[in-house]
């Protein structure tokens, strides 16, 4: 299973961006997926999942109500849209498929990443 991140880049501060994540090779509809990142120099963290039907969805605190992810099963597509940004959002985001139909926080639940797309957010 190849992972293909997209939409990073730079923005200003209260701007939006929406990332995407294009999966190919041998995956299906039937995992769940999920965005983590990683700031310069820190460990990597979880962002949001959301379940292989698209009906349940989890956000870490700090991007609740500001972020929302979603999937395309048909196309094997997810994103994350991201609005009201802030410079704390800087990071490098990556896409990943879980192991199983619904997974949580843990990166260890995820068995497939992306190469990382790089948002960079200035105040």
């Amino acid at each position: 299973v190849q992972l293909q991140a997209s939409g990073g880049g730079l923005v200003q501060a209260g701007g939006s961006l929406r990332l995407s994540c294009a999966a190919s090779g041998r995956t299906s509809s039937n995992n769940a997926v999920g965005w983590f990142r990683q700031p310069v120099g820190e460990e990597r963290e979880f962002v949001a999942a959301i379940s292989w039907n698209g009906r349940n969805t989890i956000y870490a605190d700090s991007v609740k109500g500001r972020f929302t992810i979603s999937r395309d099963n048909a196309n094997l597509v997810m994103y994350l849209q991201m609005n009201n940004l802030k410079p704390e959002d800087t990071a490098t985001y990556y896409c990943a498929v879980a192991r199983s139909s619904f997974s949580g926080r843990d990166p260890a639940g995820y068995q497939y990443w992306g190469q990382g797309t790089q948002v960079t957010v200035s105040s």
